[in-house]
């Protein structure tokens, strides 16, 4: 028998043995017998010395696949379990399509296929029927994909099984690397610097392209995109979030029509993911567009990684396996020898001074692409002795009315959903707050019910306080569905649009808002942040900002530079057009620097300032930072738990976990949710300028987190490497 080692998806740090009477192709997919169970796996080594008697070694059940996970592709799981601390195993099931995590066989997917007219079909007459003749005008213009062809002819599919039959069609296998159509685009002096500066790279070299919004990053993106693509290399293309720009998915498409393209996010049919996720490792797939997960997709041949809003917090995953995509995005351009594009008008700090440490190469974009468009002007609405109505000042409202009376298109910009965020009692004070969270109940007025934002618990709207017995409760604050209503008061016979994640869950939801927004059916949009990123409505020109203030107040340093980024963004929505744009920001806090930076449109000066206060209290990006955190069904258990930790880790060398003098441990204390789900929460933090030593440290941490949780087993425990929230 020879021996294995095997990755599965179970929580354990060392990778399990399995017998097979023939040495298996490293990276194969198997089934293998696990605590009674038949489990996949993935050979990650053969040939393997023993190190337990070989009686116990079960052997593998089957060979599921007749493919392989490619040596590249297992080198970055083994990166990503290093530098996350988490179990290998788990790593590479978090990183495969569902299809592929159950002990199936999955064939990879067949070519794609292209048809058009023979040389008999071309020399004979067209059907008389007019859906039938135009498919077959399509055909005689050009090849058509099985999926073009359907978009022509809904039976498409029988059409050209009987026309192939009769010898009128022919079908060739569909190259990924089709034609690359030349672009009716015409870069500026500014985008055509970028572009030529990446195309002119050899090897890994990473660039972070900052760009005010609507200067055309997307082009420039296309613009390096259509060489590599004409080279017959592979592009890795990475969204926030995948829902939220249909017009860049729309504007690929139709840029790289005949480019092959795999779509990947966690919202695919898991089969289409599994299929587009096989397409990509056998090269079938040219051009991959993806959230976060699509970093993970194995590539045959890489040429270029493009990361768009590479500032965005959707990059980091948030649970399980705690990454950080743009981070990874940037180790896989360095592993496949070729350049990275990093892209945002607001770039994050960590990548601001990387590029002007001279790790990054800058390119900017100073100017915006459309010749009549220009920057919105902002104003800043204080507010701290204005009655406001609805949480409108007298200001903001005037220019609403003013700019429906004229014909353009506002943007009411809340980041609260619901229709109020507490329900609250006059009378005795009393709050409703999640009984699992330590948060309050947002109040759905359209749904009477209260509903936790944090764990999903929902309720009906109580008719009487349970403290006191008074009737008359009372919503406190605004949302996004409150606005929406007193607006649809204020602007009758206005089209008042909300967008936000209670209205728009399914995908169709967005398509739909999305075709009244660009067919001029919509007056006034209320939305969350899901408008302030990748969206371009031309009629838009006036952008009002309520209740801002919120974000400051956080403990969390990089409060801040989110709000910034934020504002910055749904600014740009204004004014991209022809029509000048106008900002409108409802604040208390005028002078702050966050705000005086966004009225200026300048991050250059918002960046130096807080990159400035960052090196003097040695915070990232000047330091390497991580997390340990716990939770309990109880705050002692899980204090308790992390206490244990850090005095054993500051007691010094005699225990052989002392912490390394260049980390500095703080904690424990509860986390600013301190109780989320049922359950308490607390953390540790480490610090260090030292990125090797904070990674010892986590070792150590490590090494005892799993010698304690066998005697406090109510406890559970995560380590976040490069954390998003402090």
């Amino acid at each position: 028998m020879i021996y294995h080692h095997v990755a599965l998806n179970v929580p354990l740090d060392t990778l399990l043995t399995y017998a097979h009477p023939e040495a298996l192709p490293v990276g194969v997919r198997v089934a293998v017998p696990f605590r009674g169970k038949t489990v996949a796996g993935v050979v990650w080594a053969a040939d393997v010395a023993p190190e337990v008697d070989k009686a116990k070694i079960l052997p593998v059940t089957a060979v599921l696949d007749e493919w392989v996970l490619p040596d590249n592709w297992r080198a970055m799981m083994a990166f990503a379990a290093r530098y996350y601390l988490y179990p290998l195993g788990q790593v590479v099931f978090a990183a495969l399509p569902q299809g592929l995590r159950q002990p199936k066989p999955v064939a990879l997917p067949e070519k794609p296929l292209r048809f058009c007219l023979s040389e008999a079909g071309q020399a004979g007459a067209a059907p008389r029927h007019a859906k039938q003749a135009a498919l077959w005008q399509a055909l005689a213009s050009g090849s058509l994909t099985r999926a073009q062809a359907k978009a022509v002819h809904s039976r498409a599919d029988a059409l050209l099984a009987q026309w192939q039959q009769q010898g009128d069609v022919c079908a060739s296998a569909d190259a990924a690397h089709g034609a690359v159509p030349p672009t009716p685009y015409t870069l500026n002096a500014d985008q055509q610097a970028a572009a030529d500066a990446v195309r002119a790279a050899a090897g890994f070299a990473p660039f972070l392209l900052h760009g005010i919004t609507g200067s055309g990053k997307t082009e420039v993106y296309f613009d390096i995109m259509a060489k590599v693509l004409a080279a017959g290399r592979q592009v890795l293309f990475l969204l926030p979030e995948i829902n939220l720009t249909p017009q860049l998915l729309a504007r690929l498409q139709r840029r790289f029509p005949h480019t092959a393209t795999a779509v990947l996010h966690s919202q695919a049919a898991a089969g289409a993911r599994t299929r587009d996720y096989l397409r990509a490792l056998n090269g079938d797939a040219a051009l991959i567009v993806g959230t976060r997960l699509a970093v993970f997709t194995p590539l045959a041949d890489l040429g270029l990684v493009v990361v768009d809003e590479e500032h965005d917090g959707s990059f980091k995953q948030d649970s399980e396996l705690r990454y950080q995509a743009r981070d990874l995005a940037l180790w896989r351009a360095q592993q496949a020898g070729c350049p990275v594009v990093l892209g945002s008008a607001t770039p994050s700090l960590e990548s601001w001074h990387k590029a002007q440490s001279g790790r990054y190469t800058l390119l900017s974009l100073n100017r915006r692409a459309h010749a009549a468009a220009r920057l919105p002007q902002i104003g800043l609405a204080d507010v701290r002795r204005q009655p406001l109505e609805h949480g409108f000042s007298a200001r903001a409202l005037q220019l609403l009315r003013d700019n429906y009376a004229a014909g353009g298109m506002s943007l009411v910009y809340i980041n609260r959903r619901g229709f109020a965020p507490a329900l609250f009692c006059g009378d005795c004070g009393h709050a409703f707050g999640c009984p699992h969270c330590s948060a309050k109940m947002v109040l759905h007025q359209q749904a009477r019910q209260l509903r936790c934002h944090h764990c999903d618990f929902r309720q009906p709207v109580p008719h009487i306080c349970p403290d006191c017995g008074n009737q008359d409760l009372s919503a406190i604050g605004h949302g996004t569905q409150r606005v929406e209503a007193y607006l649809r008061e204020v602007l009758p016979g206005a089209a008042v649009v909300r967008v936000d994640r209670d209205n728009t869950a399914n995908k169709q939801d967005w398509s739909d808002v999305y075709a009244r927004i660009h067919g001029g059916a919509v007056d006034v949009l209320v939305g969350t942040q899901m408008l302030a990123k990748g969206h371009d409505f031309a009629r838009l020109n006036l952008v009002v900002v309520l209740n801002a203030d919120g974000s400051l107040y956080s403990a969390d340093f990089r409060a801040p530079e989110r709000l910034f980024a934020e504002l910055m963004q749904v600014a740009g929505r204004a004014g991209r057009a022809d029509s000048p744009g106008r900002v409108l920001v409802q604040t208390r806090l005028r002078d702050h620097a966050v705000y005086q930076a966004l009225k200026a449109q300048d991050y250059r000066r918002f960046a130096d300032a807080e990159l400035q206060a960052r090196e003097a209290m040695q915070l990232p990006p000047f330091a390497y930072t991580a997390a340990v955190r716990a939770d309990a069904p109880e705050a002692d258990e899980a204090l308790a738990f992390l206490r244990l930790l850090t005095e054993e880790m500051q007691a010094g060398a005699d225990n052989g976990f002392a912490l390394p003098p260049e980390v500095s441990l703080f904690g424990p204390v509860p986390m600013l949710m301190s109780r989320l789900a049922g359950r308490s929460r607390a953390q540790v933090f480490l610090e260090s300028a030292e990125r090797r030593a904070l990674h010892r440290a986590l070792a150590l941490c490590k090494q005892l987190l799993l010698h304690y949780e066998k005697t406090h087993r109510q406890v559970r425990w995560v380590i976040d490497v490069d954390p998003a929230d402090m």
